[in-house]
């Protein structure tokens, strides 16, 4: 990684900026700040600068955001999923009804059959408090683990034949096998364990080549690791909170890195004034997939609540 350059990319920083997602239909970066409750979306420039960066507030905490194959956006914001149209009419398209109290959505994505996986976690990072749900193609809602922490960075081999997910609290990065008919994850086993207390394993993306790119919350870095779980090297940051990446740009040559600022005191901000922004990382020598969408049913809608995407 020799080549490797590391850049800031986004103008403003977010507080706790997360889940990056190319558009690859639309040559489009997405991206949450989830305590900050904004929805963020960029079309990039020739050069692979932010040119028209629009967000959109919303009423709670957004954990994540996805695109949506009829058009619009999917996301999951507090305990509910959500429908965000091109105007920026917001729709509930179902809730969680079975979560303990003080929990929220956080990181997620859709699978290759367009479904979207997204886990919980309890704001007080309470342990074994957190789950996996998955949001149907039907609009129904299934449990698909429990006893999680803080889930985080869900994503799939290029075969489609494992999944990847990490729980920052258990500081782990685990792998399941995929049932191929049916994509229900099974066998979970430890494929990379941190030292806990430190640094953690966040979000994650997968490369064309079946490499797995984790970014490291408190680290300092992202880490690149094989299927098999060896360490091949990391790209440094001059932040701490990596939260998230993704490959994008029209080559998908690109790792975008969002970060936070959350719980960082002034001293620290100053030693990091970039924190909570996304970086862009060049150099690399591989690629990486686009966002699947979620493929499920937004026709027929209940009347929803109306906001608008406002240029930033």
């Amino acid at each position: 990684m020799s080549a490797t350059a590391v850049s800031v990319w986004s103008p403003k920083p977010g507080l706790l900026s997360e889940g990056p997602r190319w558009h690859e239909h639309r040559q489009q970066l997405l991206w949450v700040d989830i305590l900050g409750r904004r929805i963020h979306r960029a079309t990039l420039t020739r050069d692979g600068q932010p040119g028209r960066i629009e967000t959109i507030e919303l009423d709670r905490d957004v954990g994540v955001v996805a695109s949506a194959a009829a058009g619009g956006y999917v996301a999951a914001g507090a305990l509910s999923f959500l429908f965000v149209d091109e105007r920026g009419t917001v729709t509930e398209l179902a809730s969680l009804t079975d979560a303990p109290s003080g929990v929220r959505f956080n990181d997620g994505a859709c699978d290759a059959r367009g479904r979207f996986w997204v886990g919980t976690m309890a704001y007080d990072k309470s342990p074994d408090v957190g789950a996996l749900y998955r949001l149907e193609l039907d609009g129904s809602i299934s449990t698909v683990l429990t006893g999680l922490t803080i889930p985080n960075g869900i994503g799939w081999s290029p075969d489609g034949a494992v999944m990847y997910l990490n729980d920052s609290g258990a500081g782990c990065l685990y792998e399941f096998d995929v049932d191929l008919s049916t994509g229900e994850p099974r066998n979970r086993r430890a494929l990379v364990a941190f030292e806990q207390p430190g640094p953690a394993p966040d979000g994650l993306t997968i490369d064309d080549r079946g490499d797995i790119w984790v970014a490291v919350y408190g680290g300092w870095a992202v880490h690149r690791y094989s299927p098999d779980g060896n360490f091949l090297g990391a790209v440094e940051l001059p932040v701490a909170q990596a939260t998230s990446c993704a490959f994008g740009e029209a080559d998908r040559g690109t790792l975008f890195v969002t970060t936070g600022r959350e719980q960082l005191d002034a001293q620290a901000v100053a030693r990091q004034p970039d924190a909570g922004r996304v970086f862009r990382v060049t150099g690399l020598g591989t690629r990486g997939p686009g966002c699947n969408p979620y493929r499920g049913s937004l026709t027929g809608l209940a009347a929803g609540w109306s906001s608008a995407w406002e240029s930033r």
